[in-house]
């Protein structure tokens, strides 16, 4: 399989943030931005992947401001980097205020996805070659987050987390 670049998986989603999609003080529920979050990252993964793909873990998520009613809300996924079967898409959050044009970074996430084929059996994906800096930048750290993940849900054992050696050294 031919190796991307991310820039082939990137997926942009922008929407308004609607009264019901707000809580009890006007700002979108946690829940509501996950699920919007999954979706974009979803479709980045299958651009990657050219196969049915499903959420394997919610890695990552920083809340870092809150998205308050009428903000329009931008959504921006790619596959930071690919496994054997599964990949990490990170995904950049923004909100615009239409009268002032300021946008400004209200969250980050990392998702992990498996390819799978109709049976839903896992299939092999084409690798990534980053290009930008910051592409560079979280395809290093993406082996790193991997294997803690891996070490968390007990699927591996701390000594052989070839990247997290210095952590558990």
């Amino acid at each position: 399989m031919k190796p991307k670049p991310p820039n082939a998986s990137k997926t942009v989603m922008t929407d308004l943030v609607l009264p019901s999609d707000t809580n009890h003080i006007n700002n979108l529920f946690g829940g509501e931005l996950l699920a919007r979050m999954d979706r974009a990252a979803c479709i980045s993964a299958e651009r990657h992947s050219q196969q049915i793909v499903a959420t394997a873990s919610v890695n990552h998520v920083h809340f870092r401001k809150p998205v308050p009613l009428g903000s329009v809300l931008t959504v921006e996924a790619k596959v930071s980097r690919a496994f054997t079967t599964s990949m990490e898409v990170f995904l950049d959050v923004w909100i615009e205020n239409i009268k002032s044009k300021k946008r400004e970074k209200v969250n980050e996430a990392i998702y992990t996805f498996v390819a799978v084929n109709k049976d839903g059996q896992p299939v092999k994906i084409p690798a990534i070659y980053p290009e930008t800096e910051v592409e560079k930048m979280r395809y290093e750290g993406a082996l790193r987050r991997r294997q803690l993940s891996l070490i968390l849900a007990g699927k591996l054992k701390p000594e052989d987390a070839s990247e997290l050696k210095a952590i558990f050294d």
